[in-house]
């Protein structure tokens, strides 16, 4: 694995082995001492040119639970804001010794051309690109599932097994999600079986030809196809526009036709668990008893991301799997 740009650039092989040592990742960071020296020397440079809070945070505590050196790098009040180009910035970077770049940029794209121009000699991460794709987190997301519902519900061995099977509902504004694109192709890899549920309005054109059911009436999802996962996605209000009329009519209707609440949560099977990329708009995609239910697991998203990004960067930078000392607790 050379960069980490699309959940379409994994195989099923791929995305198994990112899974299984990102288990023995978490392994490490139940000890007391969680650094590991594993990429001692090593560069990692967090290139965000878009707003960022969980991501960086997440890619930056990664880097350096393996002993990497970091540079936080934001397009505001840098030399972008004066008008350098991507290409001059990552000129410098190189220049500076970088290892690995891990990319955030509003427009799409941008990673795949960082990583094919010739401008570094790096490995790329792609950190999300516009509504493009945001593999590290179809990748954690798919770990969580992992996690909770396959090998006698989280409480056997998981390592080198897929998500084959299971049933997960991604629900809200597929639109504008990167987040959605990425594990509708990662999830179908895994041999899950996806369902988006949204307004006509937030369904992208060309929807038909992803691994994916669609359907508009989220009550009918949840009663007729029982997931064993619910995603709700972020209404994205700042990449909407309400010039010319909005997506939909009121954030009222919005939550009562598509919103997680107690009432639809409560309909879910029990052994059902609820994600959400983050940030959360408590009161439209999700209420606060969902969000704040024990069946959701939006905070464990977050610990397995650091996970999940240690393993990735560890592949791309060490190129092979540690090996298997310590299991992942169930």
């Amino acid at each position: 694995m050379r960069h980490l740009l699309s959940a379409a650039d994994l195989d099923v092989r791929d995305a198994v082995r990112i899974l299984d040592t990102a288990g023995q990742m978490a392994a490490t960071q139940a000890r007391e001492i969680k650094k590991l020296p594993t990429l001692r020397g090593r560069t990692v440079v967090n290139l965000f040119f878009e707003d960022s809070t969980r991501t960086r945070i997440s890619f930056e505590t990664a880097a350096k639970r393996l002993s990497a050196d970091v540079i936080n790098f934001s397009a505001k009040g840098s030399s972008v804001s004066k008008g350098e180009s991507l290409k001059d910035t990552a000129l410098t970077l190189q220049a500076m010794g970088a290892d690995a770049v891990v990319i955030r940029h509003q427009a799409s794209g941008a990673p795949h051309t960082l990583a094919h121009a010739g401008w570094t000699s790096g490995a790329v991460v792609n950190a999300g690109d516009g509504t493009h794709q945001h593999p590290t987190q179809a990748l954690l997301d798919a770990y969580t599932l992992r996690r909770h519902l396959v090998g006698d519900g989280g409480r056997a061995d998981v390592s080198g097994q897929d998500l084959a099977g299971l049933r997960v509902a991604i629900v809200g504004d597929v639109l504008h999600s990167r987040v959605a694109r990425s594990n509708v192709q990662l999830l179908h890899t895994l041999g899950a079986h996806v369902t988006l549920v949204s307004p006509p309005t937030l369904v992208p054109v060309g929807v038909e030809a992803w691994p994916a059911r669609v359907s508009y009436h989220l009550d009918e999802v949840i009663a007729d196809d029982k997931p064993d996962a619910v995603m709700m996605l972020r209404v994205q209000r700042e990449r909407m526009s309400s010039a010319g009329g909005g997506f939909f009519p009121s954030p009222l209707e919005y939550t009562r036709g598509y919103g997680l609440d107690a009432r639809r949560l409560a309909a879910l099977p029990e052994h059902a668990i609820v994600l959400h990329p983050g940030p959360m708009n408590r009161g439209l995609e999700i209420s606060a008893d969902a969000a704040d239910s024990p069946r959701a697991v939006i905070v464990e998203q977050v610990a397995n991301g650091v996970a999940v990004r240690m393993a990735v960067l560890y592949l791309l930078l060490a190129g092979e799997s540690p090996a298997p000392t310590t299991k992942v607790d169930a």
